[in-house]
């Protein structure tokens, strides 16, 4: 049996995910399991324009490609039940594997994790924000400050059987104004490696060429030439930010 075109075959709906921000569906498109995001289900927000999550979602697949770390899982624009959206591929992901945890203060894993704040719990016991200090997830937190994530959670991080992480939910991204707020602050001042800083180096020549067409589409002037500032930003420092302005430097809720 051929393989179903996934911009033209049917995508047939198969359930909703109820605890999504936007109205998000499971799909099907002939035996792929997918993600439907569509244009008219999304919210309006205060500070992004109306419409263009799911462009943002587009943007942040096409910058993942060019940065080569496959970071965000194969997405695409297409028409759907409900009219234009984002689809993506569904991932199976290790239940058994956490990348991000709340663990009791003292609980904190000596090696393999990063402790990025401390707090109380719902019940006033002490607890820390952990994630875990892998390639996959450094290379995550690179990705993140350059496309100026403003929501990466726990739960947009998907661990992958093979070790790999996958992160998803990108709709609040590329803003012109700093926006930045992730889970993942705990390589905060370490020197980039060779391989992140080639990343970049890969993104900013991109620009200048078909992924500037391509993103063209998708995202303003403005948000097209922040994008090149914080990669030369980012290459000149050569080290992980740190948080700045106003705003949280984590999304709420963690997770």
């Amino acid at each position: 049996m051929p393989t179903p075109d996934l911009l033209t075959a049917e995508l047939t709906l198969t359930g909703r995910i109820t605890t999504a921000s936007n109205a998000t569906f499971l799909g099907s498109i002939g035996d792929a399991a997918v993600i439907y995001k569509p244009v008219a289900g999304e919210r309006p927000l205060w500070d992004f324009p109306d419409g263009v999550l799911a462009h943002r979602e587009m943007a942040a697949y096409l910058v993942s490609e060019i940065l080569g770390w496959n970071v965000v899982p194969r997405t695409w624009l297409r028409d759907g039940p409900l009219g234009e959206g984002m689809v993506q591929l569904w991932q199976e992901t290790d239940l058994a594997q956490n990348a991000v945890d709340l663990v009791a203060t003292g609980e904190v894993p000596k090696t393999g994790w990063k402790q990025v704040l401390e707090g109380q719990d719902e019940n006033g016991s002490m607890v820390a924000l952990i994630h875990e200090d892998s390639p996959a997830l450094r290379r995550m937190a690179v990705f993140d400050v350059l496309v100026n994530n403003a929501d990466r959670k726990g739960d947009h991080i998907l661990a992958m059987e093979d070790g790999h992480r996958h992160g998803v939910d990108h709709g609040l991204t590329f803003h012109s104004d700093h926006k930045l707020r992730t889970v993942l602050w705990g390589w905060l001042g370490d020197p980039l490696t060779s391989e992140e800083l080639d990343g970049i180096d890969r993104l900013s020549e991109a620009l200048h060429g078909e992924l500037g067409h391509e993103l063209a589409d998708l995202l303003s002037a403005d948000e097209i030439a922040a994008l090149a500032a914080r990669c030369t930003r980012m290459r000149s420092s050569g080290r992980f930010p740190a948080p700045s302005g106003e705003m949280p430097a984590v999304p709420w809720p963690l997770f």
